[in-house]
């Protein structure tokens, strides 16, 4: 598994640094493209919850039921997925609702007022989703890099969906930080920054756990990470996607996403 380090780390610093890419797509373009926007985070929400589901409990499960026989073991499995779920959902909790950064944001607001007219309220408003998405993105950054330890094939599907639900978040943090300073430099590093924390966690996850890592505990933190993709596919990324267009396109992202995990898994089983 640790021969998969640096795999793991370089997949979890792009899913994580691609906030970044939300951010050069509301300073560099003029118009949203809700369809696509739509399709591509029901996309990603299908991948996530069909990889959770049927690779990664099913893994969990596994090592759980080898340690400690097979009522124990699946006992354990639920229990450490409803942990997982549990944990993302205080974490949601604790962000103030006002700088949500599940509040989406249009391209087309940057061009209804002026940028640079000094508003407090304003950048204070970006700093406080920039501070929030990255609290947020700690245990994404977790599940991706100990996905792809595991096993590096579902760690690229990963990254790539959280990549794909992380763009909408830079593009939340860009807007209002380019409103206040009329600084497209500023808006774009304080949009970067935020996803620093995705490969932050998965350091630090990694060094607290693995002089730990057994059987034993990689079935419970796997049977976690599960729980928190599947919230956030549930909480964030599917109505995400119905806010920025049809309630249709949203699922017929999510539907292909399961279906492209679904057969990339087959290629690779």
């Amino acid at each position: 598994m640790h021969e998969n380090l640096l795999i793991a780390f370089a997949l979890t610093a792009f899913a994580g640094l691609s906030t970044g890419i939300g951010s050069a797509i509301a300073l560099l373009t003029r118009k949203t493209n809700v369809k696509f926007l739509s399709v591509s985070l029901g996309f990603s929400a299908g991948v996530m919850l069909y990889v959770s589901f049927i690779e990664i409990f099913v893994k969990a499960k596994e090592s759980l039921i080898k340690c400690h026989g097979e009522q124990t073991g699946y006992w354990y499995t639920i229990a450490a997925f409803f942990v997982g779920i549990f944990i993302i959902g205080l974490i949601d909790k604790l962000v103030p609702e006002v700088e949500n950064p599940h509040e989406m944001h249009n391209i087309e607001e940057m061009n209804r007022t002026p940028p640079g007219n000094g508003d407090q309220k304003l950048m204070r408003m970006g700093i406080f989703t920039a501070l929030a998405i990255g609290i947020h993105n700690f245990p994404e950054g977790l599940a991706t890099f100990l996905s792809a330890l595991n096993d590096p094939t579902i760690g690229v599907s990963i990254a790539i969906a959280i990549a794909i639900h992380n763009i909408p978040e830079g593009i939340s943090v860009a807007i209002p930080v380019y409103y206040a300073t009329g600084s497209r430099r500023k808006a774009f590093c304080y949009s970067f920054l935020s996803g620093i924390s995705e490969p932050i966690g998965a350091l630090i996850g990694y060094l607290v756990l693995y002089q730990f890592f057994n059987e034993t505990m990689f079935g419970v933190v796997f049977a976690g990470v599960a729980g928190i993709m599947v919230y956030i596919s549930l909480d964030e990324l599917l109505p995400a996607a119905e806010k920025y267009g049809e309630h249709h396109l949203s699922i017929y992202g999510a539907v292909s996403g399961m279906a492209v995990m679904a057969v990339s898994l087959a290629l690779f089983a």
